[in-house]
């Protein structure tokens, strides 16, 4: 049975959704940011990289959103969680939830990591007060350009609904007004309204 690692908060309540979308039996275990269980000897072992989300299979342990996401799609194609039989398709899935990973969650990472970047602590204040700017310059390029309606592909959900879901709940503590973006508060409100995204959710508060 999979098992995921993950941190109330963090990004890797988009593999939970995926996960909970997928029907596949799976056990979720929650590592504590604020105990610094990350960087516990046991996870280390896990996942060197001291970040989650981190997935044990019966072949070896994956990380990194965009990897588990397709990782799940793939071994539950009956839940038609990602466009398997179209590889331009299947690509450009991949081109959104990468940049997702690669841009939008590094500018949200400014407010809160700067140190990841600088000593500098004008440096580190200064990343701080670009974020509001940043998030929403991503996500207006991800509404006027991206997010194709209802969901991030079209007409068919996939893995890269939860991730949007997860990034765009970020919005309100980055200083961004979700409601200037038609488009992903629509979608933001669809999302709350999925079994398996509700499930998701309450197993990051449990």
């Amino acid at each position: 049975m999979p098992t995921l690692y993950f941190a109330t908060g963090t990004c890797a309540l988009a593999s939970l959704i995926a996960l909970e979308e997928s029907g596949l039996a799976y056990e979720a275990r929650p590592i504590s940011f604020a105990n610094g269980e990350q960087r516990s000897p046991e996870y280390l072992a896990i996942n060197p990289k001291g970040r989650v989300p981190a997935l044990i299979t019966d072949k070896g342990v994956i990380t990194e959103n965009v990897a588990i996401l397709a990782y799940v799609a793939q071994i539950a194609p009956q839940a038609k969680l990602a466009p398997l039989d179209n590889p331009f398709e299947f690509a450009r899935m991949q081109a959104f939830n990468s940049y997702l990973a690669s841009t939008v969650h590094i500018n949200h990472a400014h407010k809160m990591r700067g140190h990841r970047w600088t000593d500098d602590a004008s440096a580190i204040e200064a990343m701080k007060a670009k974020v509001p700017q940043t998030m929403s310059e991503s996500f207006a390029l991800i509404e006027e350009t991206m997010l194709e309606g209802p969901w991030v592909m079209g007409e068919q959900y996939t893995v890269a609904d939860g991730y949007l879901f997860t990034l765009t709940r970020w919005l309100p503590g980055d200083g961004v007004d979700l409601a200037r973006f038609e488009k992903v508060s629509a979608h933001h409100a669809r999302m709350l309204e999925r079994p398996a995204v509700q499930r998701a959710l309450a197993a990051q508060q449990s």
